[in-house]
């Protein structure tokens, strides 16, 4: 864990907020100069702390109006079974995030889909194909209360 002072915890809430924001316009906001920002959102980028920058889009503005979110069940769990699985998940665009979990199933995926047939090409790619797939169980969303990417930041000293 990096320690953060409250000039980057600062930065990394307005990134959080809004990463498309100038560098100019980030260290105004972060009461900071600009070659301070940039030094430091390169440090904290260097340093993992920033993954990426990205745009979050709407995914039923852009036809996917079917979310779901998937257990996935093997019938064997070896690390070669395990790894196998989950790299053909993440390979697959439908799935927007994937989790290794314990206890119970040992994924569980998050996938969108414009509609059901979508989704049922999804089950015929990734889990009826593959004999080790034990057991999936879908859960689907009628209604999004919340969906923020965003993460709480330590609070300082």
């Amino acid at each position: 864990m990096i320690a953060l002072d409250p000039t980057d915890r600062r930065l990394l809430d307005l990134l959080q907020a809004d990463a498309s924001v100038s560098n100019l316009e980030l260290a105004a906001a972060a009461h900071t100069s600009p070659a301070t920002a940039l030094r430091r959102v390169r440090r904290l980028e260097e340093a993992g702390v920033i993954e990426r920058r990205i745009a979050i889009l709407s995914a039923e503005h852009l036809g996917h109006g079917l979310t779901a979110l998937v257990e996935i069940t093997l019938d064997r769990q070896g690390a070669e079974h395990l790894g196998a699985f989950e790299t053909r998940a993440v390979g697959d665009p439908a799935v927007q995030q994937c989790y290794r979990v314990s206890p119970g199933p040992d994924f569980m995926l998050v996938v969108h889909a414009t509609d059901m047939p979508a989704y049922h090409a999804l089950v015929q790619r990734l889990f009826t194909q593959d004999a080790n797939v034990r057991n999936v169980k879908a859960f689907f969303s009628v209604r999004r209360a919340k969906f923020d990417p965003r993460i709480a930041l330590p609070a300082g000293d």
